[in-house]
């Protein structure tokens, strides 16, 4: 009698061996390598699919659902393409299904027949939910599933035009022995019902669980089996969720849709940077507002510093909405390049509103905003910082300045710092923007006298 074969798999990021590790040689995680039995299917594939010419597909089958939710649909790139798969990650309780009722209740509305399939939650329990949101649709059909085979078959008698799978880690494959949310169970499952969908021209949308650095379980090749990935991140104590596309391929990547949770959902906020600078403080020192580039959206957003001296043989170095080693490159330039020994200091960095900020043009209003603490001087008031830092100390040029500067005058900043190298072909004319070369010009315009 054959046996069955034995993989053990890590649950972290899906690398597999011939036998059980201590430690995942590919993510580091420890103890997270489970053994997987996998039996061989008795059946040997579905339906073949039949090849088509190029000049026989009609244009007009790309046309997008519009989602009825501004801030959704850009980071979609203008609205949900037919037969795409949508695969959503995020913590519990972040609103990962409160989005996706909200934007159901919006299509359905439309006329679009959607499938909400659940393998966490009863029906009763969703549809209590979507009472408390308000959604009353005839066009919303519910079920608790966890077969991936009576999933299709469902999808086969309703015929929807959107499938919402919540979550994938919940549905298994009858034909394979392992437990759902394994591997490959995960990995077979999005599979099929990827076959489905991309047949059927179904848009699929599939809620991932998340690790715990973040980063949505199963085999890393599940983000290369869907067409966008998108990301709902946010405290939980905080009212604000920031949804950000990582891949996308019928649109822009890293273009992010802010929106707060409120009573009745999710509501979008449309100008996100007056909401992360409305409770700015003024003249108060290590407090420095940076401009971003997310996706084509440029966005204002605040950054603390506080320098205060150590009680510990080794200072404290700790960065909230950043990347930590580019904070600390950025604390050894500020020492070697500027003069300012933070040797016995603790430094403490914190981008306000839980926004995460990782384009380099906000290295220089980290850092200013470093010495103003420690200089206990005030940058001053309506300016913006935007540079690139060097490790010699200069100030490089950024991309885009010209939409971050008009988003600075928008908003009623009065001054620009700016790379110098930035500043040839810059027509602006309501804003006064200032050209700086290096770290020390760039610390003294931003909270000197000049």
């Amino acid at each position: 009698m054959k046996k069955d074969k034995v993989t053990f798999v890590c649950q972290g990021c899906g690398y597999s061996s011939l036998k059980w590790m201590g430690k995942c040689p590919n993510c580091g995680e420890w103890n997270s390598f489970v053994e997987e039995r996998v039996v061989a299917s008795k059946k040997r594939g579905m339906a073949p699919s039949e090849p088509v010419k190029l000049n026989e597909i009609k244009s007009d089958k790309q046309s997008r659902w519009v989602a009825g939710i501004s801030e959704f649909d850009r980071v979609l790139g203008g609205g949900i393409v037919p037969g795409t798969i949508i695969l959503i990650g995020g913590e519990p309780g972040v609103g990962k299904s409160t989005l996706l009722l909200d934007i159901s209740s919006n299509l359905a509305r439309g006329g679009k027949r959607i499938l909400y399939v659940s393998g966490e939650e009863s029906v009763y329990q969703i549809g209590l939910r979507a009472k408390r949101l308000g959604v009353e649709t005839e066009n919303l059909f519910l079920l608790f599933e966890t077969s991936v085979e009576n999933i299709i078959e469902s999808i086969k008698k309703v015929h929807p035009s959107i499938v919402i799978v919540d979550s994938i880690q919940a549905i298994f494959d009858a034909d394979i022995g392992s437990s759902p949310g394994s591997v490959s169970q995960v990995r077979e499952c999005t599979s099929k019902l990827t076959k489905v969908a991309k047949e059927k021209e179904i848009a699929l949308f599939l809620v991932g669980h998340v690790t715990k650095i973040g980063m949505i379980a199963g085999p890393r090749t599940l983000e290369h089996m869907v067409d966008t990935v998108l990301y709902l991140e946010g405290d939980r104590t905080q009212s604000f969720r920031i949804l950000r596309a990582v891949k996308n391929r019928f649109g822009s990547i890293n273009e992010i849709g802010v929106f707060e949770m409120a009573k009745n959902g999710l509501v979008e906020v449309k100008n996100p940077s007056m909401i992360f600078l409305d409770e700015r403080g003024f003249n108060t020192s290590g407090a420095v507002v940076v401009s971003t580039i997310e996706g084509t959206r440029p966005i204002l957003a605040e950054v603390q510093a506080l320098v205060s001296p150590t009680r510990y043989p080794v200072p404290q170095r700790v960065i909230v909405g950043s990347d930590y080693k580019r904070f600390s490159i950025l604390l050894a330039v500020l020492e070697r390049r500027a003069g300012y020994n933070l040797g016995g200091f603790d430094v403490f960095c914190n981008v306000v509103g839980g926004l995460k900020i990782l384009n380099p043009s906000a290295d220089l209003g980290l850092v200013v905003a470093v010495a103003s603490n420690f200089d206990d001087r005030p940058c001053n008031n309506g300016t913006v910082v935007i540079g690139e830092i060097g490790l010699g100390g200069e100030v490089r040029a950024v991309t885009q300045i010209e939409r971050r500067v008009k988003e600075a005058e928008r908003l009623g900043f009065t001054r620009c710092i700016i790379p110098i190298a930035n500043q040839k072909g810059l027509s602006i004319v309501n804003i006064k923007t200032i050209g700086v070369k290096n770290l020390k010009e760039a610390i003294e315009k931003s909270i000197g006298n000049s």
